[in-house]
């Protein structure tokens, strides 16, 4: 009687690390490989991923398609969390990956596999998100890196070692970018971006064009949101995962969301990286503006601090946590008045604010004014502002005194 091979889960995309991967895992374990790749929107780079795993040694494939579980779940929470990562990044990669762990968890847990197997580096955040998210998920789950196991010790190697067997890749020496791709955004690392004095070349741009081509002409889009949730799109009502790719669509031409930045890893060094991230940026700029129309000053405030520290957790991979869903409920609290509609203006990678209206607003013109009204009563302030810097004046008053008596001691010892 044969002995059955143990089951392991490969989070597979068919691109330079995970290709390598299932040929070095038939080398260097006796397992049946199920390869399984999760479309959250790579587009173009999943034609014949399933053949492609086959056909390098996988036993069996799944391709699960999450995308609108991924907008739904996990983008407009986030975007309502209004967390954006050390002031730039929009974490496009970051919150793709605890859904992608979840997928791997679910159909090792279906075909009874023992292990699930990644493609990440030991340099890497991703590690982290997907392990800590497998563990949270299934902490039975075994997990192998073979990052942190094998010979290879740089892209190139990889590249050689796919070479050597065969192994058809998308990365060639002299386009050695790595890149991340999902319907909310795609990143660029590597290269000659590694080197943050070279300028990134917008010939890297597949989903933007760049500014100074765009069009001369402005372009307005009208964006409704319901309780934080984007609804309608100049007008037409669309599912979130529509919505964002017409906006994709939009912001591209118009060569909006393009960030270049430095940013601190979790696990302890720097990285350069470039992200196209065109939909995204027109959505989070009309949900902050509407945010602005509509929250209280207190409120508001105390959300930008938990829009922070919701970005670090995210990009942390603390996705399954019970900080993360306390902090949810907060979020979903605020935003039940954030309905309205926000008109913005894309122009040459500019994405700007033109009008907006809700009838939440607490924007109120009759008080705002700079013309004579009956509302607001001007000598009020007086007071107000003699409350509210009392503390001010009593400490100055303690501290003119006091000054006065260093004064004169230190003149009677003279």
């Amino acid at each position: 009687m044969a002995i059955q091979k143990k089951k392991a889960v490969l989070a597979y995309s068919g691109g330079l690390d995970t290709s390598v991967i299932i040929a070095w895992l038939k080398e260097n374990y006796d397992f049946d490989v199920i390869a399984c790749c999760v479309d959250v929107g790579q587009g173009e780079e999943l034609v014949d991923v399933r053949e492609k795993a086959l056909r390098t040694g996988a036993a069996r494939v799944y391709i699960e398609d999450v995308r609108r579980e991924f907008v739904e779940d996990y983008i407009i929470p986030t975007m309502k969390a209004g967390a954006v990562y050390e002031g730039k990044y929009l974490l496009g990669t970051s919150f793709a990956r605890p859904l992608i762990a979840k997928k791997l968890v679910e159909i090792a847990e279906k075909e009874g596999a023992e292990y699930i197997i990644h493609g990440c580096t030991g340099k890497g955040n991703d590690q982290v998100r997907f392990e800590v998210s497998i563990k949270a998920l299934n902490p039975e789950l075994k997990i192998i890196a073979p990052w942190r196991e094998w010979n290879i010790k740089s892209r190139e190697d990889a590249i050689n070692y796919a070479a050597e067997r065969g192994i058809p890749v998308p990365v060639t020496k002299e386009k050695p970018y790595s890149m991340d791709r999902n319907v909310w955004h795609l990143s660029h690392e590597g290269g000659d971006l590694e080197d943050p004095w070279n300028e990134h070349s917008t010939s890297i741009y597949m989903l933007t064009t760049p500014p100074e081509k765009a069009p001369d002409k402005p372009t307005y889009v009208e964006l409704y949101f319901e309780n934080g949730v984007p609804k309608k799109l100049n007008g037409v009502e669309y599912k979130p995962l529509e919505l964002l790719e017409k906006l994709n669509k939009l912001g591209g031409e118009n060569g909006i969301g393009v960030i270049d930045m430095v940013e601190n890893r979790l696990v302890g060094m720097k990285s350069r990286g470039v992200y196209e991230c065109p939909g995204g940026t027109i959505l989070y700029t009309a949900h902050k503006e509407l945010e602005y129309l509509t929250l209280d000053r207190q409120t508001m405030h105390f959300k930008q601090m938990v829009a922070e520290k919701y970005a670090q957790m995210v990009y942390d991979g603390l996705w399954f946590t019970a900080l993360k869903e306390a902090l949810d409920a907060f979020v979903e609290t605020t935003q039940q008045s954030v309905t309205g509609t926000v008109k913005l203006k894309l122009y040459k990678g500019s994405c700007s604010i033109a009008s907006m209206k809700s009838p939440y607003s607490l924007y109120d013109q009759k008080l705002s004014t700079f013309e004579e009204d009956d509302v607001y009563n001007q000598k009020d302030a007086e007071g107000f502002i003699n409350l509210f810097g009392l503390p001010t004046k009593v400490k100055a008053m303690v501290d003119r005194k006091n000054k006065v008596k260093l004064i004169k001691g230190a003149k009677k010892a003279i």
